[in-house]
């Protein structure tokens, strides 16, 4: 059941949800919609039901608070219907935003606060098949009499259910109950309730009291006290009576009872599991220890045997905290809905098996980040499985009187601790004599634990029954520091353990990678803080029967990146934590100004830049550099060593600071770890790469260093770009130059920068390789993005660059087209008879002229660049007066004289 799912500090628990309406009498509507949505409320009333009181009283009728979504401008098309249920403690209003993004998407989206929620009155009976369950028939009945809704056949609409956690209830039991139901999307629900919170007889005793402390929080609107001495004035008033009375004798006994058994699961799926037959499309949570992956599990292997369509998503949050990947799952559910409903037979909606697994944390704010990994069929919880040997003697292990202090797993509501156990962090703990355990040697090769692990113990108990927590641990190469997955442990209730029994343990379903040298760790603990243990002090003796762990993999199931390497399995929480905190403070003193419209589609803009040399007062590495960089471009940057080049591409990737002046990237201006950033590729001086890698798996792993989403790699169309062919797959260390030069320019491309910069890209490259890297950053710009290129290579910049920037001492020389600056008519090409025999002084008189601003030897003669007031003419009177053999005069077409010229000769 969901804890009004608004966002991850919304816990949720267990339970089943309550749809809306039947047919009654509407009170007013309002229209209040979002642009192109027209949305009616409606107050809809519904008939009461049996409480389950003594005297079998019936709750009065009961009103429910809907609201109907459809899109304008359809002309008065029939469109397919879906209702959206909320999780347990929320209502309505928090499925608004999904309910209009489908009325835009072309759905007639019904919404509800179910019986107890909201604005909604009656009792919570938790999807009992008499009351919320008949609410959703009934609100199907009125689908079917909208004349936008569109009919299979008379009083029969083209539905679809979706909800997440109470509202996933609700889908799965209206699928069986009401064959009007055409397809569901479950999210994080359950199969089986009582299985949910008595896991193997034993009481979930957190979850359950947030459950109904949650439920009895405020009284419904429009509901009368409960009468003194009742059950509903015993702190669970928003119940029925008998659900009421049923928690607090569990409570109170600390132990499920069959009562509670049968009352739970005649309200669950499970107990109508052979008759949904409709496309289902499952999500669940990795982190939840509410309902974990054995619910999915169970749910999917019933469906797919009545022979419907079943795809299963395990997304890394829960119950528990973490990421929902909310928007990620509202695009599948209506993906799903396309298809199934709407019978777009083309729509693509996601493979048979997809699991988000850890792609590290995001550098920029801490986040985990998270890459799919996906199968052609569903794996289940035993697949493929390996056995990893235990070691481990018999041991003896208690519980203490009172169940306390007990160990520690989940913790409901305490966040995305179950997230942070793939990164080496999370919060666990068993207290020494509470505990036995049974280790694995280190791992030789890395292990991905895909399901759930088994074993066999034979346990033996100085008590009639015993309880006791089943775990798997992820170790540390020190064989002390250790994990445990998901923060998950499974529960067992052993009935005659006084006598010795042997028990098949099935630990808990999770997808973790083990790291090569790390161990597994097999723990039986007597205590768990989420859990009811028994207050009387017992011991229990346990051997391990078989000796090993049998562990399910699922080797198809390959993700789009791969999996970090073992180095990075032990970075601290306090890490983190302390990065984090760095990252702040220098983003707040390094608070940049506001971004500036005008530049918002100008990739860079340079003004008044200026770098000082270290103590130095009048040394200046860059000094008053200003130009601009429009889209479509490849702007070359020539200047000579010392020039400013690298210092200038420093400040312009946030490395270093300028002293005056600013850079703006999209009008944002550039300081360390400002955000536009990740809007430009660099590759300079080289990239360093592991050399026992494939190239694909080197830039897998430097994206997810990025702290970005995998989608955002685009790592398809930069390898297209890049042009690095089958060799992608090799080895690195197999690479010649010019593929290691062509891989870092694959890797400076990721993500498809709209401003790529690269520095001396040609360095070591042949001819050929040459010519490759000048088509690759050709094609590169030719979609619209902006290269800077600083080469030596003036015939190549002068072939792939469409502008140029000249720098010389650090300031600006020249800045234009290329075909500008080569061709220009203040430089001229003088030819001379036996050029090599011109003095220093002869060529320092020429410079000297009137109206030239310099000149240079050149293989043929002079280059000489004249001032915007000179002529040809008076400059070849000039050098006729000085005895200089003039064979020719005539503009210079090419780079290099041009560059020459323009920084004043040899330097």
């Amino acid at each position: 059941m969901d804890l009004r799912l608004r966002g991850r500090r919304r816990y949720a628990i267990a339970g089943a949800l309550a749809l809306l309406i039947g047919g009654g009498t509407w009170t007013a509507a309002s229209s209040d919609a979002a642009p192109a949505v027209h949305r009616e409320d409606r107050v809809l009333a519904m008939p009461g039901t049996t409480d389950g009181e003594k005297n079998g009283a019936k709750q009065k009728e009961v009103s429910l608070d809907t609201s109907f979504f459809t899109a304008a401008g359809t002309d008065g098309a029939r469109r397919p219907a879906v209702l959206l249920g909320h999780g347990f403690g929320g209502s309505k209003d928090d499925v608004r935003a999904q309910a209009e993004q489908l009325a835009r998407d072309g759905y007639a989206v019904l919404t509800w606060s179910a019986r107890g929620f909201g604005k909604s009155t009656g009792k919570i009976g938790l999807n009992d098949p008499k009351g919320e369950v008949a609410d959703v028939s009934r609100l199907i009945d009125w689908l079917a009499k909208r004349p936008e809704v569109q009919l299979d056949k008379p009083g029969d609409p083209r539905v679809g259910i979706a909800g997440a956690s109470y509202g996933g209830a609700i889908a799965l039991l209206a699928a069986g109950h009401d064959p009007r139901v055409d397809a569901i999307a479950p999210q994080l629900t359950y199969w089986n309730l009582a299985d949910a919170l008595f896991p193997h007889g034993v009481f979930k005793k957190l979850w359950a009291g947030i459950f109904f402390t949650t439920g009895s929080a405020g009284a419904t609107a429009g509901a009368p006290a409960a009468p003194a001495g009742s059950p509903a004035a015993s702190g669970c008033g928003r119940f029925t009576a008998e659900l009421c009375a049923m928690y607090e004798r569990v409570a109170v006994a600390g132990e499920p009872d069959a009562a509670a058994r049968a009352l739970l699961t005649a309200r669950s799926p499970s107990a109508v599991g052979d008759r949904i037959k409709v496309p289902t499309l499952i999500t669940q949570g990795q982190t939840d220890s509410l309902f974990p992956l054995d619910q999915a599990d169970a749910m999917q292997r019933t469906i797919r045997e009545n022979g419907a369509p079943v795809d299963v998503d395990w997304i890394a949050g829960g119950h528990d905290g973490g990421d929902r990947e909310s928007a990620r799952v509202e695009a599948r559910t209506k993906a799903w809905f396309d298809r199934y409903l709407k019978g777009e037979q083309k729509t693509d909606t996601g493979p048979a098996f997809r699991v988000s697994r850890s792609g590290g944390v995001d550098s920029t704010n801490g986040a985990l980040r998270l890459r799919g990994a996906s199968g052609d069929r569903y794996p289940g919880l035993a697949n493929d499985p390996r056995r990893i040997a235990l070691a481990g003697r018999e041991q003896t292990f208690g519980n203490p009187a009172g169940a306390g202090p007990p160990a520690i797993s989940a913790v409901p509501g305490a966040g995305a601790l179950g997230s942070l156990s793939a990164l080496g962090a999370g919060l666990s703990l068993d207290f020494p004599g509470q505990y036995a355990r049974f280790d694995s040697a280190p791992l030789r090769t890395p292990l991905h634990l895909t399901g759930s692990p088994t074993a066999t113990v034979r346990l033996h108990a100085s008590s009639p029954d015993a309880v006791f927590f089943a775990k798997v641990y992820d170790v540390g190469p020190d064989g002390k520091r250790q994990v445990l997955p998901a923060q998950l442990v499974t529960p067992y209730r052993v009935e005659g353990a006084g006598k010795g029994r042997t028990v098949q343990l099935k630990l808990p379903a999770v997808d973790h990678d083990f790291a090569a040298g790390h161990r597994l760790r097999l723990v039986l603990s007597a205590t768990d803080l989420a859990y009811a243990s028994p207050v009387e002090p017992a011991t229990y003796t346990v051997s391990l029967e078989g000796g090993a762990l049998t562990v399910p993999t699922a080797p198809e199931v390959r993700g789009a990146a791969a999996v970090l390497p073992a180095w990075t399995w032990g970075l601290p929480a306090a890490a983190a934590v302390l990065a984090a905190l760095l990252l702040l403070t220098a983003r707040r003193r390094t608070a940049a100004p506001a971004p500036d419209p005008a530049l918002a589609e100008v990739p860079l803009s340079i003004t008044g830049l200026g770098k000082r040399y270290a103590k130095s007062a009048d040394r200046y590495a860059v000094r008053d550099l200003s130009f601009r960089v429009e889209r479509g471009q490849v702007l070359g940057l020539l200047g000579p060593n010392g020039a400013g080049k690298t210092t200038t591409l420093r400040m312009l990737m946030g490395l270093i600071r300028p002293d005056a002046g600013e850079i703006r990237v999209f009008g944002h201006a550039i300081r360390p770890g400002a955000p536009v950033l990740s809007r430009v590729g660099a590759f300079v001086e080289g990239a360093g790469f592991l050399p026992h890698l494939s190239g694909r798996a080197n830039l897998d792993l430097y994206w997810q260093a990025t702290g970005r989403p995998t989608a955002d790699a685009h790592l398809d169309e930069a390898l297209e770009i890049a042009g690095l062919g089958d060799a992608l797959q090799r080895a690195v260390r197999t690479y010649s130059q010019g593929m290691r030069q062509r891989l870092a320019l694959a890797q400076a491309m990721l993500g498809l920068p709209d401003l790529l910069i690269l520095d001396e890209p040609t360095n070591g490259l042949d001819p050929p390789q040459i010519r490759e890297m000048r088509e690759v950053m050709i094609r590169y710009a030719a979609a619209g993005r902006t290269v800077i290129v600083s080469s030596h290579l003036l015939s190549e910049v002068e072939q792939s660059c469409t502008h140029l920037v000249v720098m010389d001492r650090g300031q600006l020389v020249q800045a234009g087209p290329v075909a500008e600056i080569t061709g220009s008519g203040d430089t001229l090409l003088v030819g001379v008879a036996a050029p090599a025999e011109l003095s220093d002084a002869l060529v320092e008189k020429v410079g000297a002229l009137p109206g030239v601003a310099s000149a240079v030897r050149a293989e043929e003669g002079l280059l000489i660049r004249l001032t915007a007031a000179a002529g040809t003419p008076q400059l070849l009177a000039d050098l006729i007066r000085l005895e200089i053999p003039v064979l020719s005069v005539g503009p210079h077409r090419r780079l290099e004289d041009a560059f020459l010229t323009l920084i004043g000769g040899d330097r």
